[in-house]
């Protein structure tokens, strides 16, 4: 990806690493403070620039509040994006990041939609990469597998002018918070992360994203506007929001995830679909939804695989009049949701026009076996070059 020049790029072979006075101990795993995702550990890693000099050297410094001006534009003109990515202790002792690369290619792509300034993602990478080598080994040690800390690599306009303009200013972070193992159930012979999650359909004077809008980049405006619909359906006992768009009731997200159907067409053919990405930009493009759609096309597309799994795997609007009338023929087979937070689940209800749509979880088990595959590559039981290797003093 082309990357604009400035007077100083980021560079993270200039990081600076300075001592942390008060190291933390690290928390008991039943801990039930861990879900309030405050845990963090004990080092972030700080950047700044200015359109003058640009990039500072980045440091590595202990977790701790950062210094704003109350005008800042982040806080004033909502300049602000953010990527969401973990690192996973493997069964075989190593520490992994999944496709990360994509994940900073992304970042760039959202910091330049709010014109914030560009870096290097290959430069964010490594920067990444010495974090997790700095942090990981005492906050996931290698006695305790299957765990995973979570990234949250930042960047905001610091330009204390309250003029409404391009920020002149800007700081990058990143900084990791414990991740603790979500709960799991059995279905249909594998385990699952809970026993199904249920999405609220937007009313429609509420819209995520439109075309020429921001649906498409990770920025913090998208989720504070999200938060009022959210709250209406936690209040009626809904997980998440099924997040639709325009007068067909075009399905784009739920919650912060993508989601995928799954359904039998009227011929009785398999199909597991997902809304595209396309001109509009409504749809963010998850690094899970991604991975999913190469997984189920490697796994199920062939004419090699048990006919039962077999089924075609395409990016197409989903509308709900479609999910409505499947599931009245008997033909929706199952709804899942992707996302690097909470990975992947089962959807067991979608509330829409103040009925209940049903969705019997584990009809199929194309959904086990990808979370099956996903879980064998994050933790290192199955080979694959998706994964960085982070690597280890000692």
């Amino acid at each position: 990806m082309a990357v604009e020049s400035s007077p100083g790029p980021l560079d993270a072979s200039r990081l600076e690493i300075k001592a942390v006075p008060n190291p933390k101990a690290t928390p008991d795993a039943d801990n039930p403070d861990l879900m309030s995702l405050k845990t963090s550990t004990d080092r972030m890693i700080t950047a700044s620039w200015n359109e003058e000099r640009g990039w500072t050297n980045p440091q590595v410094v202990p977790y701790g509040p950062i210094s704003l001006m109350p005008s800042a534009s982040a806080l004033q003109y909502a300049t602000q994006c953010f990527e969401g990515m973990k690192v996973f202790r493997g069964y075989d002792g190593r520490l992994r990041l999944f496709r990360p690369l994509y994940n900073c290619e992304r970042m760039l792509k959202s910091a330049t939609r709010i014109c914030l300034p560009a870096f290097d993602p290959q430069e964010l990478l490594k920067l990444i990469h010495k974090l997790c080598e700095l942090e990981a080994p005492k906050w996931l040690p290698k006695d305790k597998p299957g765990s995973a800390l979570y990234l949250r690599p930042t960047l905001i306009g610091s330009d204390s002018s309250l003029g409404f303009k391009v920020p002149d200013e800007a700081q990058l972070y990143i900084f990791m918070v414990y991740w603790p193992a979500p709960k799991s159930v059995t279905i249909n012979g594998g385990t699952a992360p809970q026993a199904g999650t249920r999405l609220l359909a937007s009313r429609t004077s509420a819209v995520r994203a439109w075309p020429g809008g921001t649906g498409a980049a990770k920025v913090g405006g998208n989720y504070g506007t999200a938060l009022m619909e959210h709250g209406i359906a936690k209040k009626q006992g809904y997980d998440q929001v099924l997040w639709l768009y325009g007068p067909d009731r075009q399905i784009t997200e739920a919650g912060a995830t993508n989601i995928f159907v799954i359904w039998k067409t009227s011929s009785g053919a398999l199909q597991i679909a997902t809304p595209p990405l396309d001109k509009d930009g409504l749809i963010l493009a998850g690094n899970i939804r991604r991975s999913i759609i190469e997984l189920a096309r490697d796994m199920f597309s062939t004419v090699t695989v048990n006919k039962e799994l077999q089924c075609e795997v395409l990016e197409r609007k989903i509308t709900m009049g479609e999910v409505e009338e499947s599931s009245r023929s008997g033909r929706l087979m199952g709804v899942f949701v992707v996302g690097t937070a909470f990975w992947i689940q089962e959807v067991s209800e979608i509330g829409f026009n103040g009925e209940s749509i049903k969705v019997n979880i584990g009809a199929t088990t194309h959904v086990l076996l990808l979370r099956e595959r996903m879980t064998e590559i994050m933790f290192g039981k199955r080979e694959s070059d998706w994964v960085d290797i982070v690597q280890e003093s000692g």
